[in-house]
């Protein structure tokens, strides 16, 4: 019987996260927290040396074809498992603007060691870990084609049935019931500021707000805390990010935020009392613990529900990047890390 359940477990894992995956392929480079997607609008990275008003965007072409910006009313909140990243880079213009490759080390200078594992904040700006290169390429590819084919289709016909208003509501109600990690997380990084703040919006939006489904935590009484996971607790705590890393069906990650992203699952009360994925004895839950196939099919569907139902709020906002970025994969990688490593900082 336990050989058995712990089949189940892993097997709803895998689902799960390859549901998860999918947010990846849909979501857009927005400042939305938590949105990372392969399609978006770039807005504008600030760089050392160049004026926050030079109107000059990284990996992104001005003109008549550009893609629109965000809308103002955008999300409240992205899918939970879904990283984030600020902007992509890259341009034809920025290309052209870097400086030439460093000379070689003479021939008999010492072989300096890599390592794979170097803290990341501690890398010059553009030199990101990446020795798995050609296999994260490939598998960019293929989520790119997976969103391509298969989720932006979906979302575009989810788009015409669900109104607008109840998909927005949707998302709220899925990001205010998944805040157990980040009130965790918050309180292991010891920022109580920012636990308290989750404990309030909870408490303000599943009253005021029935059930989650509006935010009064934020428009009425100006509640607003970034996301915290167990990828940047690790990050707080010193911990390395790794080398970059892209699997089929997941979003962009590092070796850290892997493994935190596997714990932020343990984290979630949700696996417990409501759709138990975790068995504890004498704990009571929504679905009885013996209903495991009922808790898996629940699992699998709201978490394929989150990820359409945000890719179809953000239909327009995506179009375009493509177009507008020289080398999306690497318009991405750094996006991503740099947004990771703001996160961690602040």
């Amino acid at each position: 019987m336990k050989t058995r359940s712990l089949i189940r477990v892993t097997l709803l894992a895998v689902a799960v996260a390859t549901a998860s995956g999918c947010a990846a392929l849909s979501d857009g480079l927005s400042d939305a927290p938590g949105g990372l997607a392969l399609t978006g609008v770039p807005p504008t990275l600030e760089l050392p040396g160049v004026p926050a008003d030079s109107g000059s965007a990284v990996g992104s072409q001005s003109g008549p074809d550009s893609a629109p910006a965000p809308a103002a009313d955008a999300l409240d909140a992205p899918p939970p498992l879904v990283a984030a990243a600020d902007a992509p880079a890259g341009s034809s213009t920025e290309k052209e603007n870097q400086p030439s490759a460093k000379e070689a080390p003479p021939k008999d200078a010492p072989d300096e060691f890599h390592d794979p594992f170097a803290d990341k904040d501690d890398v010059v700006a553009g030199e990101e870990s990446d020795p798995w290169e050609g296999f994260n390429s490939a598998m960019f590819e293929f989520n790119r084609k997976l969103d391509k084919y298969l989720v932006k289709p979906v979302a575009q016909g989810y788009d015409v049935i669900v109104p607008n208003a109840l998909q927005k509501g949707i998302s709220n109600f899925l990001h205010n019931v998944r805040f157990g990690p980040r009130f965790i997380n918050n309180i292991l990084q010891l920022k109580f500021k920012g636990a308290g703040i989750e404990l309030s919006r909870l408490l303000i939006n599943s009253t005021l707000g029935i059930a989650g489904f509006f935010d009064p935590a934020k428009h009425w009484f100006d509640l607003i805390t970034p996301d915290e996971d167990t990828g940047q607790t690790f990050g707080a705590y010193g911990l390395p990010p790794g080398p970059y890393l892209v699997l089929p069906f997941l979003p962009p990650l590092t070796v850290r935020d892997l493994f935190g992203t596997i714990l932020d699952f343990g984290l979630d009360p949700v696996n417990y009392f409501v759709m138990p994925t975790f068995e504890v004895d004498d704990w009571p839950s929504a679905i009885a613990h013996k209903n495991r196939d009922t808790t898996t099919i629940a699992q699998f569907s709201t978490k394929v529900e989150d990820i359409v139902n945000y890719r179809s709020l953000n239909l327009e906002t995506f179009e375009g990047v493509e177009e507008a970025t020289v080398d999306l994969y690497s318009a991405v990688r750094n996006a991503y890390l740099q947004k990771r490593s703001k996160a961690i900082r602040e």
